[in-house]
């Protein structure tokens, strides 16, 4: 169980929350985003060694079976964009908030990395849950949609929208910077070298600029991510739990 942290939220002397994580995980997102609001929060890791998120147990608080899930005073929230803009909306500091002018062009590219980009790589890391083909097949076509899908992104981060790649991060610049992460690292069985940081160089400023926050050292420390875990990262060596 991790250590409650506080912070400048005006929620946080009367709420904590508690994260259900596994290192390097999609909770590595959520994780950065309480810790860059300075939400107090508890974890409590799911041994993905042991396929503890296919228990019954864990299935009583995500029936899907994924990490994270985020147990909250007003209910267990899972899927990690919906956290993500429950977070947002509740503390503040991660987006456009729902009145500014710029939250529908956040939006349309926040669902963009969580609804196109994410499943992609889910489908690139775990082949034999959606083909009984070829998984070399299904990946080289998979690599062409991230391709394309971080080039979108790229230009989007480019534009000078404080929203995504600005001075001030946000839900999305976590998001696609932990995405960006698992590229270089993931899978074990298939070539990686299709991936290259610098075939998106306002991304990979992104990245270089999350490194330098103190959420993101915590989080190095945490789960033991490496000096620099998004501009050339290492695979994570937490003292506890494992990534896969």
């Amino acid at each position: 169980m991790g250590q409650p942290r506080t912070g400048g939220s005006p929620y946080t002397a009367r709420m904590t929350y508690l994260l259900h994580y596994a290192p390097d995980n999609a909770s590595l997102i959520i994780r950065l985003a309480l810790e860059h609001r300075g939400v107090a929060y508890t974890t409590a890791l799911v041994d993905r060694s042991a396929r503890a998120q296919e228990t019954a147990e864990y299935r009583k608080i995500n029936p899907t079976g994924l990490i994270p899930a985020l147990e909250t005073p007003q209910g267990t929230l899972f899927e990690t964009g919906a956290i993500l803009l429950w977070l947002a909306d509740r503390h503040g500091g991660l987006g456009p908030a729902p009145h500014d002018a710029a939250r529908g062009d956040f939006l349309k590219w926040f669902f963009f990395a969580a609804n196109t980009v994410h499943p992609v790589l889910r489908m690139m890391f775990y082949p034999e849950k959606y083909t009984q083909g070829s998984a070399a097949g299904l990946r080289a076509g998979l690599v062409v949609q991230l391709k394309s899908g971080f080039a979108h992104l790229d230009a989007v981060a480019a534009g000078g929208e404080q929203w995504f790649g600005g001075e001030s991060p946000t839900a999305l610049d976590f998001y696609v910077a932990c995405m960006l992460r698992w590229c270089a690292l993931y899978p074990d069985d298939y070539d990686r070298g299709w991936f290259d940081l610098r075939a998106t160089p306002a991304l990979a400023d992104l990245c270089q600029r999350l490194e330098q926050l103190p959420c993101v050292h915590r989080l190095q420390a945490a789960e033991d991510l490496g000096p620099t875990p998004f501009t050339r990262p290492r695979r994570a060596t937490p003292p506890t739990g494992s990534a896969t």
